[in-house]
This record gives structure tokens, sequence and C-alpha cells, in this order.
């Protein structure tokens, strides 16, 4: 019975569309690239980050704004990131959610990770590993 639970729910996570996630920051340097770290493996999501500045490792593009279902900006009130990317891309009509981290961690840090984990859990829930490697 073991092996038909997991062969159902195998399918059931093949079959069911993983929504497209979206973590902008300003450089897409730690903030953003953390948040996609927590989540990368998580099989409910597909997640990528990108940057607002023109520096960014990764800048926001309408394509990839137009993938995401959901966008969440690291800081509104000191970076501008929802307001930025409003005016960049004013025909893009995406939810976007502001996660009011300031730009105080490096990339992984354990205090940004918390803080992290706390403001995106109402929303994403905690992040979930794999199936295949839980077991």
């Amino acid at each position: 019975m073991y092996h038909l639970d997991r062969v159902q729910s195998s399918w059931r996570t093949l079959l069911t569309p993983r929504e497209r996630i979206l973590f902008v920051c300003t450089a897409n340097i730690d903030r953003s690239r953390t948040a996609e770290d927590l989540y990368a493996e998580d099989p409910r999501y597909e997640v990528r980050s990108a940057g607002v500045a023109p520096f960014a490792a990764v800048p926001v593009t309408r394509d990839i704004l137009l993938w995401a279902d959901r966008v969440f900006v690291l800081n509104e009130h000191e970076d501008q990131h929802r307001t930025l990317i409003r005016i960049r891309f004013p025909d893009v009509d995406c939810p976007i959610v502001d996660l009011d981290i300031e730009d105080n961690w490096r990339r992984g840090h354990p205090e940004l990770v918390a803080l992290l984990l706390r403001r995106l859990r109402p929303h994403l829930g905690a992040p979930e590993q794999g199936r295949d490697e839980a077991q």
C-alpha cells in the first residue's frame, strides 16, 4: 500500500501546477535570494528572484512579472520596490505583497532567515522539502 500511496502522491504533484512566486529586492543578492533559497525545494511553489536596480544580478523584467502568480517585495517603505515595479511596468497587474524587511543582512544570515520565515509563513506557509528528500 505504501508504494501505491507514493505513486498517487507523485501523480498528484505532477498534475497540480505549482504556484509561481517571485521575490524582489534591490540588487537580487541578499534578501530576495535568501527567500528564493528558503522555498526552492518546496513542491508547492516554483520560485525565482530579481532586483529593481539596473545593476541587479537578475533585473526585474516584464516577462518575469507576467510569469509570477504572486510577487513579494522586500521593502516598499525604504526601497520603493512596489512603486518602482508599478512605474516601470504599468500594464502588468500582479498581486504584490510588501514584506517590510530592511537591507541589513547578507544572504542566508540566520536573522534574515528567521525574519523571512515569520513574514512569509502567513502567505506561503512554512517551507516544505520535496517528498523524495523527506522520506
